[in-house]
């Protein structure tokens, strides 16, 4: 049980729900108050040191970031978000670690510097949950280690890659080894040297009738023969340094057969285990993006030399009430978030699929629009880069794509939904039953009512 003398009138816990703080246990408090110290003293004045030092080496991590990483894995703030039922957890809950992750999304960058950043929490989370004890030696260990970073690649440009029945991507399994052809999208960046493995999901068996049964999931090192990157993919017009999104031909690229992950034809297995979490994840941290938009929002509406027409931005009407839309709109991502993390808890990642997809599509629509309140608060700067609002705008954007277009979260969303109709119709036909009863017993004449059983 949480202390509440401990988080009264704390800033680390000011947005968390009553709810929620009696669940937290002691290492939870612990470690909350640990992020919210790092992220408020070390990463957010180091934003402009941040962008000084990549701009000096576009596909380098910044010297600051090697520094703040030792501090932090020193601290003990390092791998926060794998869940406490891994034997290699830090030991928090996904509920404990979603209050960690809003204050994490604070500074785009912040995740990185203590590894709980992307794609490195859904791969690293991936390896734990599925690979041997060889393979978490090679792979797994490394990464949580921060010794190397990795990408996950999945999409593919041929195909409609929302249905991962299609990625076609060719793997050719021997009795030694896999030789892979054809081509990827999104994979991190090459140019950074810390980029060493891509775990790559891919069709192995084109001609099995079930198409669940199709692909394979398996290692590459980045630096195998024939892999090559063509390109990086400016995302809105932003190149995401110094990891990046590439562009990837596979040429007869060859790996061992150990490094197929649990099996050949399991990949569809090891992609829901790794998806969930991993969108999740994206929607807490968005939590603390939003915030931070808000923040501006508020620091805006009373700088006393911006006073249109001789008043304060925060005193027009319009915008007391845009900063009550922005501050209920948080407010209630949280909570679907915090549902989310606490039911996955509770009743394990494929119970808790509703519940994530949920975040998935309502958590990063709802945040563009509170950073585009902000931008119209802070007028043509607003979309410089004088505030960080535009590169939240668009990573909160990219986000909507990220690990499946919502369109693709809200058809499995209503097909799940759909299969609850029968039982409606067969309660409102009861409904209907029971009416006529009671018209009967009151003699009354029982109404027709169309389009309603």
């Amino acid at each position: 049980m949480a202390s509440s003398t401990s988080m009264a009138n704390n800033p680390a816990f000011a947005r968390i729900p009553p709810w929620v703080k009696a669940k937290l246990r002691p290492i939870a408090i612990e470690k909350i108050q640990q992020v919210h110290d790092w992220v408020e003293t070390e990463c957010i004045p180091a934003e402009r040191i941040y962008k000084a030092q990549l701009g000096a080496n576009r596909w380098s991590t910044p010297a600051i970031i090697h520094e703040l990483r030792k501090k932090a894995k020193a601290q003990g703030i390092w791998n926060l978000f794998l869940p406490n039922h891994f034997v290699e957890s830090p030991g928090l809950t996904n509920l404990e670690y979603s209050c960690c992750a809003e204050i994490m999304g604070r500074v785009y960058w912040a995740a990185q510097t203590m590894n709980c950043h992307a794609p490195e929490t859904g791969n690293i989370e991936l390896l734990a949950k599925y690979c041997t004890p060889e393979q978490k030696k090679r792979w797994l260990y490394p990464l949580m280690n921060g010794d190397m970073s990795s990408a996950y690649s999945m999409t593919e440009p041929d195909v409609a890659s929302s249905d991962a029945t299609q990625i076609g991507i060719k793997m050719e399994i021997t009795d030694k080894e896999v030789i892979i052809n054809g081509r990827k999208l999104y994979g991190n960046c090459q140019y950074n040297e810390e980029m060493q493995l891509f775990i790559l999901m891919g069709c192995s068996d084109p001609n099995n009738p079930n198409a669940w049964n199709r692909h394979t999931t398996l290692v590459v090192p980045a630096k195998t023969k024939g892999l090559k990157q063509v390109r990086n993919l400016t995302i809105m017009g932003y190149d995401w340094a110094p990891e990046g999104h590439g562009e990837y031909i596979y040429e007869d690229v060859r790996v061992p057969i150990e490094n197929i992950i649990l099996g050949p034809g399991r990949a569809f297995e090891i992609a829901q285990g790794r998806l969930g979490p991993g969108r999740i994840h994206h929607c807490m941290r968005l939590i603390g993006q939003a915030e931070r938009a808000y923040e501006l929002a508020l620091v805006r509406c009373i700088d006393p030399r911006k006073k249109p027409r001789g008043k304060l931005i925060g005193e027009f009407d319009s915008n007391i009430e845009r900063i009550a839309d922005m501050r209920m709109t948080i407010d209630g991502m949280r909570l679907v978030v915090l549902n989310a993390a606490d039911t996955m808890d509770l009743q394990g990642n494929k119970a808790g699929r509703y519940a994530i997809a949920q975040s998935k599509i309502m958590v990063p629509n709802a945040l563009l629009k509170v950073i585009d309140e902000a931008m119209q608060m802070y007028g043509g700067q607003g979309l410089t880069q004088h505030t960080p609002l535009p590169e939240l705008w668009t990573y909160a954007r990219f986000v909507r794509v990220a690990d499946g277009p919502d369109s693709a979260h809200r058809h499995q969303v209503g097909r799940d939904q759909m299969k609850t109709a029968p039982a409606f119709r067969k309660r409102a036909e009861e409904y209907t039953n029971r009416y006529k009863e009671l018209c009967k017993k009151w003699g009354l004449e029982a109404e027709e009512f169309w389009g309603i059983v």
